[in-house]
């Protein structure tokens, strides 16, 4: 057996042109599965590999499953059934923009009785016009469903999620083996679009001109590491390329400049996300701090350039925050001048709060009292228990939660808030691994 059949089987079902092969197209980032405006292209079962936040699986991609039909109507049908049986996890997807069809009710009926996990996927939820018809998709019986655009992208980020909190832990690549066994020193990304001051905040917090600073973008290729003697202890900075939309970037030696750069956010412990102030919070940055935030480390929002702002336009890039950056929670955003040094002095404190949580254990049988105090306040829907649960790691803090049966994910975030507020834990990220009894 090869290491690929040992991955994790993600399996993608429907009935005919629901938007299943336009999905895995979308998951896969390139053109595997032939997309055609007509019933019942996909025949055959499809399988590729796919990856997500260092999670492999293989994705099957089936035909469109029919009650009745001709003898190959019946063929692909059994395929699908087939791929159902071998699924660890299925994304059941439904055409939200005509509703729940007869088909539809008849796949929800089979998949009631699969054991694995069933993620019910709304797709052509194109914009906030099409949300409202997602929730009539409840009828189903298969938990709250998840508004996603295939061909758009809209939403499939957080689909992507949700896949691999059932999915095990990756094994640890021969690189990360190594860095655990690095020095230990803890790391800190700066990270932003080209332009923003991230050199210039890099050398002032080094003490020296190590980075080339210069008022053209794009002008660090390539990651720059130094290791500071520090009040919270030696810190590794790295300073990295400036990241853009890969529409814009035309050259291919800034292409890899980014992929490095990608790879150190990656690696570290804690990214600072600069941002120029004077520009306000563009979709860039949104679009880069939602890639940071993925990445599963705590982010500190550094608005740059702050002393060129009057207080209305100060007033106007808070509020931006607020709108846009709505999913850092409780991140921590500091106000500076990396030219001129001021508001710079806070940023050792706030690193070592950011490093703190980060790092947080927490006994298990605090944990166990947390949960057992949450589900009394408000227990899980359809019977569902929280039997036990144990802090399996940190870097970042990661609970496993055994289980009797699925846990919704909207319960799973409740869970969660209980954990940040119970133990402080406002600004790092939090994973939850959940486990069914029996699995």
């Amino acid at each position: 057996m090869t290491s690929t059949d040992r991955l994790p089987l993600v399996a993608i079902v429907g009935r005919p042109n629901v938007g299943k092969s336009t999905l895995m197209n979308r998951i896969l980032g390139r053109r595997i599965a032939i997309v055609e405006e007509k019933s019942g292209v996909t025949r055959d079962r499809k399988e590729v590999q796919a990856e997500w936040l260092g999670y492999e699986f293989r994705l099957v991609d089936t035909g469109g499953w029919m009650v009745g039909g001709n003898s190959l109507d019946k063929k692909v049908s059994r395929q699908s059934e087939q791929a159902i049986k071998e699924a660890d996890v299925i994304l059941f997807v439904v055409d939200a923009a005509i509703g729940v069809t007869d088909e539809d009710a008849s796949v929800g009926e089979l998949l009631r009785q699969a054991t694995a996990p069933v993620l019910l996927i709304a797709n052509k939820v194109d914009d906030q016009r099409h949300e409202a018809g997602v929730w009539e998709l409840l009828s189903l019986g298969l938990g709250d469903p998840i508004g996603i655009s295939a061909l758009h992208g809209r939403g499939t980020g957080d689909m992507l999620d949700q896949i691999i909190a059932f999915l095990p832990e990756p094994e640890p690549t021969e690189e990360e083996i190594a860095a655990e066994n690095d020095d230990g020193i803890t790391s800190i990304a700066l990270v932003g679009r080209p332009n923003v001051g991230k050199s210039t905040l890099f050398n002032r917090l080094i003490g020296e001109d190590r980075a080339v600073v210069h008022d053209m973008p794009g002008t660090t290729r390539d990651s720059v590491d130094t290791v500071v003697e520090t009040e919270v202890g030696p810190l590794r900075f790295i300073d990295t390329a400036g990241m853009r939309r890969k529409s814009r970037i035309d050259d291919g030696t800034e292409y890899f400049s980014m992929v490095r750069a990608l790879k150190s956010v990656d690696k570290a412990n804690v990214a600072l996300l600069v941002i120029d102030a004077t520009e306000g919070i563009t979709h860039q940055d949104q679009r880069l701090a939602e890639r940071v935030d993925g990445a599963g480390c705590p982010i500190i929002v550094v608005l740059n350039k702050w002393e060129l702002l009057d207080e209305a336009a100060r007033q106007d890039v808070l509020y931006q925050m607020g709108q846009k950056m709505h999913f850092l929670g409780d991140a921590a955003v500091l106000r500076v001048s990396a030219l001129n040094g001021r508001g710079v002095h806070r940023l050792l404190p706030a690193l070592g709060e950011a490093i703190s949580q980060y790092e947080t254990r927490i006994p298990t049988r605090k944990v166990n009292d947390l949960i057992r105090r949450a589900q009394q306040a408000q227990p899980a829907p359809h019977g569902g228990r929280i039997l036990y649960a144990t802090q399996g790691a940190t870097d970042p803090p990661t609970f496993t939660l055994f289980t009797n049966k699925i846990v919704p994910a909207s319960y799973l975030r409740y869970i969660e808030r209980q954990i940040r507020d119970e133990f402080h834990l406002p600004a790092t990220p939090i994973k939850l691994r959940v486990r069914r009894r029996g699995d």
